[in-house]
């Protein structure tokens, strides 16, 4: 009989590992207090875009390894739920600062170094592509790894994806406590988990970040998306484009405000193509962030047969594939590839 394994939170984190689990054979129930990406996964972002090149380390090796392998991963969620979760790998286009020309060309080499063919970074005078931002240098970095998404598609994909595999999903739950769960279970919920982390560990294990995005009506689904001053483009395959996202630490609040004003103004200026779209969609979020900058996961301390997944922040939708490989290993074979600087403890 195959192993029964319950997962709190379907968000990203919880989707994801719910699903690595069932198409290794698991039965799964994901449970969830309110619906399928009600929190921070819910957003309109869906920047899958890799660290900058350089300075490597194991979380920088991790994302890359996730972008490489997510074409084909997001293809056998889509075919296998019958739901299409928005994802294309289109590249990135960064303007050049000026002065930062010397830099750009150190990224280059780096990204030749530390990237495998053939993903590469180019520095061009005359980028391509229906969605390009102005540059004072009349210079612009160009990737061909990165790759959009579009999360609540990914996140509904994936659910559907899960009941294919005869897995459960149940909503609208309420709030779930460790003592009701005794088998065990993996927790994917967010900075309230992460608050719950700490509490355990006896010191602070993350927070929660407001964040605030928009979705303008702009249809450019071949392009490129940007990134520039801090600000993600994305377009989308729908007809849309998103705009994020700002990071405001200290407010519990999901409510939009004339911050994400300023910020849909940002894009249009760096993006004069953007100018008349009408906005869409407003939307605010808390957005999970560990202490440690890097993903949680492992064994939770202290409890015995529960797991954690957090800690996502703004690489979440790049990070949690491998995540839940690395937990679905853990947990199904006792093998443990975990880096160091991942553990919970």
């Amino acid at each position: 009989m195959a192993r029964h394994l319950t997962v709190i939170g379907a968000g990203i984190f919880g989707l994801c590992c719910g699903w690595e689990l069932a198409r290794r054979g698991a039965r799964v129930t994901v449970i969830e207090a309110e619906r399928v990406a009600a929190g921070s996964s819910g957003g309109t972002v869906g920047a899958l875009s890799p660290h900058a090149p350089g300075a490597w380390n194991p979380k920088k090796q991790t994302q890359l390894d996730a972008l490489i392998a997510a074409e084909r991963w997001w293809d056998t969620v889509r075919s296998i739920g019958g739901t299409d979760p928005g994802y294309a790998r289109r590249g990135r286009l960064q303007p050049v600062a000026p002065g930062a020309e010397a830099q750009a060309r150190a990224r280059v080499q780096a990204a030749a170094q530390d990237w495998p063919a053939p993903f590469r970074m180019t520095l061009t005078d005359a980028p391509t592509g229906a969605l390009v931002p102005d540059s004072a240098s009349g210079l612009w970095l160009a990737d061909n790894l990165t790759a959009r998404i579009s999360p609540r598609a990914a996140c509904a994909a994936l659910a559907a994806a899960i009941r294919a595999s005869g897995g459960e999903i149940v909503e609208s739950a309420g709030l779930q406590r460790p003592e009701d769960l005794p088998q065990g279970a993996i927790w994917a919920t967010g900075a309230q988990g992460l608050a719950d982390l700490g509490r355990d560990l006896g010191h602070k294990a993350g927070d929660g970040v407001h964040g605030q995005s928009a979705l303008l009506a702009h249809a450019a689904p071949d392009a490129p998306q940007v990134f520039a001053e801090g600000l993600h483009i994305v377009p989308h395959a729908d007809g849309t484009t998103a705009i994020g996202s700002t990071s405001e630490p200290g407010r519990d609040d999901t409510a939009t405000d004339d911050q994400l004003d300023a910020l849909i103004a940002r894009a249009r200026a760096l993006c004069p193509q953007l100018a008349g779209a009408r906005v869409l969609d407003r939307w605010a979020g808390i957005r999970p962030r560990a202490a440690s900058r890097a993903p949680l996961v492992g064994r939770w301390p202290g409890r015995p047969g529960h797991f954690i997944a957090n800690g996502g922040f703004k690489i979440g939708f790049a990070m949690a594939p491998a995540v839940a490989a690395m937990l679905a290993e853990l947990i199904l074979n006792d093998s443990d590839r975990i880096p160091t600087g991942f553990r919970p403890s």
